[in-house]
């Protein structure tokens, strides 16, 4: 009888714990449908404006008058394409802003990694002095108005250099990237200087080789920053043939309705200029989405590694 009490309380115990169980994997296959139709929400909100803004670089003037453009272009025409690639100025401009991104990018991962190596080695006279204030320009800058008169200085007033010089290095970056030089072993560097490898030969071979996923990292982050950026230039650069295409499109947007703008720019109707602000974001807008994909696979990978000191 006792052996049969305690078979029977056993089956008992598997069925509840195969019910426990079954429990817990419908609870969680709830968390993941509402994972997934939030993650569907979030990039519906985030597509639906690019959307907008490529139907109405699609649309017929007399429509986008209207407003009647949503999601759909109506009285589809290429004319907005047609006049931004037939302007050399969007086509220098678009042409200059990829110089002053591959340019700046390059410089500015350099900077990144001269300054956050030395500051990984024990022995560096002064390191923590360095790091105290390196990171204290995080917090506090001189302000517009002071960085203006620097640059009149300076002489680069007006100058392509004020593009791209001022901004070569974030501390943020830099901080990412030399507790990332942390997490690589140091008995790779120890055995190389054993073999006789020097200073710079142990960063080209070792440390920048290991060093992919937070450099591609770092360059998205550069060259995101650099392409959009425009504040720079409206502050400090003068000469149309120096603005980059950002620049242009907040010209194009702030003066859109004015008649002087309208006529020089060639516009004809309200519903045109719509259509090639439109097309403008867009014609800025696509070379950067087609680089993400091609460094998202290191993205993650820089930022959790480079982000937590070992």
């Amino acid at each position: 009888m006792k052996r049969e009490e305690k078979n029977i309380e056993k089956k008992v115990a598997d069925e509840l714990g195969i019910k426990m169980n079954m429990g817990g994997v419908d609870r969680t296959k709830i968390g993941d449908v509402i994972f997934v139709i939030l993650c569907i929400m979030v990039i519906i909100i985030c597509i639906l404006p690019m959307i907008n803004l490529l139907a109405k670089s699609l649309s017929g003037s007399d429509y986008l008058v209207k407003r009647e453009v949503y999601l759909v272009p109506k009285g589809f025409t290429f004319d907005a394409y047609k006049t931004v690639l037939s302007d050399m100025k969007y086509i220098w401009a678009f042409a200059w802003t990829a110089i002053l991104t591959v340019v700046g990018t390059l410089l500015s991962l350099t900077m990144t990694i001269l300054c956050a190596y030395p500051l990984i080695f024990d022995k560096l006279k002064g390191r923590n002095a360095f790091n105290v204030i390196i990171t204290i320009t995080m917090f506090f800058n001189a302000g517009t108005i002071p960085e203006y008169l620097l640059m009149k200085s300076l002489h680069l007033l007006n100058n392509p250099l004020v593009l791209v010089l001022p901004y070569c290095l974030s501390v943020f970056n830099m901080i990412i990237m030399k507790n990332f030089f942390f997490g690589i072993p140091i008995s790779l560097r120890e055995s190389a200087e054993m073999d006789g490898a020097s200073f710079f030969q142990v960063l080209w071979k070792i440390y920048i080789p290991l060093s992919k996923p937070v450099i591609a990292t770092l360059a998205l982050f550069y060259a995101v920053g650099r392409w959009n950026g425009y504040s720079d230039a409206l502050m400090f650069v003068k000469e149309p043939k120096f603005y980059p295409i950002q620049l242009l499109l907040y010209n194009i947007i702030n003066n859109i309705n004015s008649v002087d703008v309208a006529t020089q720019e060639g516009f004809t109707t309200p519903g045109l200029s719509e259509a090639l602000k439109a097309a403008v974001v867009m014609f800025s807008t696509i070379p950067i989405l087609c680089v993400y994909p091609g460094l998202q696979k290191y993205f993650i990978q820089g930022v959790t590694v480079g982000a937590v000191k070992e």
